[in-house]
């Protein structure tokens, strides 16, 4: 019995564990103590906004993950996640007199930075906040890759996958504002399942379903790879990978080494193939299909018209940033660190201790809160006081 409670115990350390990584994934790409500012703007990094400085009727502003530490420790922050091509805004002209206390000498704006309603503490099509307290649905939000917002599952217009198995995802929205990725969608994407009307009631629209009466399509469509459920089975095993195993060439590899020159457009040769997908819904793509785009000059002018020349950038992934946060030093939480020098028991009491500390910590605030009671520096030192008291009576009686 014993032995079955302490593998027990030993899983909750893993899940722990894995919970805390993907906690701070996002964060170990970003450096935590100096000010972005001065890198220009970053390929890749974790972004907040701080709702004290610049509310919803301001301007919307971005602070890089040093400053939301440094300068604005206190306030009323919410993360934002991780957004390209981003210069850190904390202290210019958007926050009045309030100046960066890392980097106080920055443009009065940052021209090329990119905002959304994110920066409002709004996501998704329905401009709600995260989290949502009138939401009762629990529903995951996933983020488009190109627009960078992020979406409810049910507003997708498409049924997702398993969350634990979630691809790269454009939203309907950037679909129509890079159109030549439909044609890329009919052959490479995850095949679409389209919700009609009722969120309940949903019908798959297999690939090229529209041209049956056309005798050359069907002839194409006999002959070439459609996004059947046997295409996409095709295609995993073609490229020996899934949406949730990647490959270490894969989640490494840059453009020069996944992207063969083609003497030909393969956009042309796709599009003439004939075969069309149902323009409708967010498209959900294996983590490879970066790789499967046309870089000939012609498309490429057709990224940069439509400002998505990053698509042609592997390593523009939130995949590829977590890998190298959490290649670099700091990208290990401290306590998975001393753990994992630990013993098995060592490791159980620290965990207990954690969430001895986590659990009271809770309790006392929602006491304070019930009460109507200010936090004072009192009442917390007065906590640990109480927590230190428990922990000698249960030592002494260990001893007994």
């Amino acid at each position: 019995m014993a032995a079955n409670k302490e593998d027990s115990d030993i899983d909750d350390i893993l899940t722990n564990e894995e919970e805390l990584e993907k906690a701070l994934c996002v964060l170990a790409g970003s450096d935590p103590e100096n000010c972005s500012y001065s890198r220009g703007y970053v390929k890749r990094q974790a972004v907040f906004a701080c709702n004290t400085c610049t509310p919803s009727a301001a301007e919307p502003a971005g602070v890089c993950l040093a400053c939301a530490n440094k300068c604005h420790d206190g306030h009323d922050i919410f993360e934002l996640y991780t957004k390209r091509n981003f210069r850190c805004d904390c202290g210019n002209s958007k926050f009045g007199e309030f100046k960066c206390q890392l980097s106080p000498a920055k443009d009065e704006k940052n021209v090329r930075n990119h905002y959304n309603h994110n920066f409002n503490g709004c996501y998704c099509t329905c401009d709600r906040p995260y989290p949502d307290t009138d939401d009762q649905s629990n529903d995951e939000m996933i983020q488009c890759v190109i627009c960078e917002d992020w979406f409810h599952s049910r507003h997708l217009g498409c049924t997702t996958v398993d969350p634990e198995e979630l691809q790269e995802m454009t939203c309907e929205a950037c679909m129509n504002k890079v159109p030549v990725l439909w044609t890329y969608a009919t052959y490479f994407a995850v095949p679409p399942v389209i919700s009609i009307s009722d969120p309940e009631e949903e019908v798959e629209v297999e690939e090229g379903a529209e041209m049956e009466e056309d005798p050359e399509s069907s002839k194409s469509r006999d002959e070439e790879p459609s996004t059947s459920v046997e295409h996409t089975k095709q295609e995993k095993a073609a490229s020996r990978s899934s949406p949730c195993k990647r490959t270490h060439e894969e989640m490494t590899a840059t453009p020069e080494k996944t992207m063969t020159k083609t003497v030909v457009c393969r956009l042309k040769e796709l599009e003439a193939k004939g075969l069309e997908r149902l323009r409708q819904g967010a498209v959900f793509w294996p983590y490879s299909w970066r790789s499967k785009l046309c870089t000939c000059m012609s498309c490429k002018r057709i990224y940069v018209a439509a400002e998505v020349q990053f698509l042609m950038d592997q390593s523009d992934t939130i995949l590829a940033y977590e890998n190298k946060g959490l290649d670099e030093p700091f990208g290990q939480h401290p306590l998975m660190a001393l753990t994992s020098s630990m013993d098995r028991i060592q490791q159980l009491e620290v965990i207990y201790g954690f969430n001895e500390l986590s659990t009271s910590m809770t309790a006392f605030l929602d006491q304070c809160v019930a009460e109507g009671k200010t936090v004072t520096v009192e009442a917390v030192h007065q906590f640990f006081e109480e927590l230190r008291a428990r922990k000698r009576r249960r030592t002494n009686a260990g001893y007994q």
